[in-house]
């Protein structure tokens, strides 16, 4: 279980819904980039709704939400890091948007997935997906580190410190933009968001061997 601050991320369907709809949208963007030979920079995925991570790739992007889904799934309590915070805050800005404007393609994600959803996709529920994270007691620090990039490391380090911001959480969110790979647990944190067959689906798109 996710805790930001001192609040616990619950086990809802709420959850679940953002998660999977992140997935499915950013997994059919990197099916139709590949179809057509896209720009290998192009920036596009649910995590681009953080100014600073725009630039992680999107099989990346994936990896890391199934890392905070297995977190959040877990029984044993997990102290969120800014990148568990800036993958959850994205996964409900992408599903509530989708939500609203592509309602028809949130009910095709959720269909047939491991938990049966019985909500529906309007924009009641898409302002519930806004308010999930928006309730939770995190200070939303990943939104405010792109400002600090262009200062020099001792005056943005200052700087950070005047603001309130611990220099030392920010490591993680550094640490994602050097990471190309998919980490050897991606296919078993997705347990409980995909089935198994979607799974093979997204091996598949992925090119996981």
């Amino acid at each position: 279980m996710l805790q930001i601050a001192d609040t616990k991320l619950p086990h809802t369907v709420l959850c679940y819904v953002a998660f999977r709809a992140a997935f499915h949208d950013t997994l059919e963007q990197i099916a139709v980039h590949d179809a057509r030979d896209g720009d290998p920079h192009a920036r596009f995925g649910f995590l681009t709704e953080v100014p600073f991570l725009r630039c992680v790739p999107a099989h990346v992007q994936l990896d890391l939400l199934a890392e905070t889904w297995s977190r959040h799934a877990a029984h044993d309590p997990h102290e969120a890091d800014l990148v568990d915070e800036a993958v959850l805050y994205a996964a409900c800005e992408t599903a509530g948007r989708l939500c609203a404007e592509e309602p028809e393609t949130v009910a095709r994600y959720l269909t047939g997935g491991p938990i049966d959803v019985t909500l529906a996709v309007d924009g009641l529920l898409a302002d519930e997906l806004r308010a999930l994270h928006l309730n939770l007691a995190g200070e939303g620090d990943f939104l405010t580190v792109s400002q600090f990039e262009d200062h020099p490391p001792k005056e943005g380090r200052a700087l950070k410190i005047k603001l309130g911001v611990d220099p030392e959480r920010l490591d993680a969110l550094f640490e994602v933009l050097g990471r190309w790979n998919l980490s050897a647990e991606f296919l078993g944190n997705l347990s409980g968001l995909l089935t198994g067959y979607e799974i093979l689906s997204a091996v598949n798109v992925l090119g996981v061997k």
